[in-house]
């Protein structure tokens, strides 16, 4: 009977490997990256189209490759989803692995290539990091878990980061935030105080929406290389 367990195990790996290729390449997989992205109303088309191309861009700086795939042989586990309403929240490319050079400008070149589902819909904070943890169970084993949640206002819609912290449902996760400021009342104190969390975590700051691209590829390269992470632990 142990035996046939031991067999059955042996073939669920091997199809595994099968169905997720690029998965049996995730060994030296540093980082496990959930990238969600704020498309609740306050976010008008200019502003997302800055928004999703900077972040596209930023995948095609030299700088932010090089990371990725230091030291060599190296890899990251990368996810984009978008967020708004308390239910509103979908998976913009499912986990990737980006351990070479064509596989991070195809992540890119996805990123470029969405289109906005929606636009008239609310900021559920709670709900979004909820929703990125919940991406964890399905991605490759890597030696962090992040996620980077950009964000122009505060929580709301329904229950804030808080609830699900004390439920334990954000354990082991570090999550960093990026705020585009100009809102009523400053979102900066709010995520902050609620919405940043883990080892090393940190806040990044841009001005406006114009101001998002430069904030961004600061961010991955302060995410991607562990050893620029600093400031603001909690």
């Amino acid at each position: 009977m142990l035996r046939r367990h031991i067999i059955l195990a042996l073939l669920t790996a091997c199809a595994t490997l099968v169905l997720n290729p690029s998965w049996a390449r995730a060994a030296n997989c540093k980082l496990a990256l959930v990238l969600a992205l704020d498309i609740s109303s306050s976010v008008n088309q200019r502003e997302y189209t800055i928004q999703l191309q900077g972040l596209a861009k930023a995948f095609r700086t030299a700088e932010v490759v090089q990371a990725i795939l230091t030291p060599e042989g190296a890899a990251i586990a990368a996810i984009v989803y978008e967020w708004s309403g308390y239910n509103q929240q979908d998976v913009v490319i499912p986990w990737t692995i980006l351990d070479n050079e064509a596989a991070i400008a195809r992540f890119a070149d996805s990123l470029s290539g969405h289109r906005r589902p929606y636009s008239d819909l609310t900021t559920a904070l709670g709900k979004a990091v909820q929703y990125g943890a919940g991406l964890f169970s399905r991605a490759p084993v890597c030696a962090r878990r992040v996620i980077d949640i950009s964000g122009d206002g505060e929580n709301n819609d329904g229950v804030g980061p808080d609830y699900f912290r004390q439920r334990g449902v954000l354990n082991g996760i570090t999550i960093n935030g990026l705020v585009v400021q100009g809102a009523t009342p400053d979102p900066v104190p709010y995520y902050r105080d609620h919405v940043i969390q883990g080892p090393g975590a940190f806040l990044a700051q841009a001005r406006d929406f114009d101001d998002y691209p430069s904030v961004i590829i600061g961010k991955l390269l302060r995410e991607i290389d562990q050893e620029l992470i600093v400031g603001d632990a909690r």
